[in-house]
């Protein structure tokens, strides 16, 4: 669970950055990016509840 937390962790900073650069710079490539990243950072999250509620079982 700590490397799936770690993952989140690195995924949510990889999306903060191309969204920082796409609304500061207005850059195009970087708000793909972003969007990318949003949808691998959900997954993980979604893996995360699932293995959160199964621990508090």
């Amino acid at each position: 669970m700590k490397e799936l937390v770690e993952k989140i962790n690195a995924e949510f900073a990889d999306f903060a950055k191309n969204a920082e650069a796409q609304v500061a710079k207005g850059n195009k490539a970087a708000g793909a990016r972003a969007r990318k990243a949003a949808l691998a950072l959900m997954k993980d999250l979604k893996e995360f509840r699932k293995i959160s509620v199964d621990a508090a079982k």
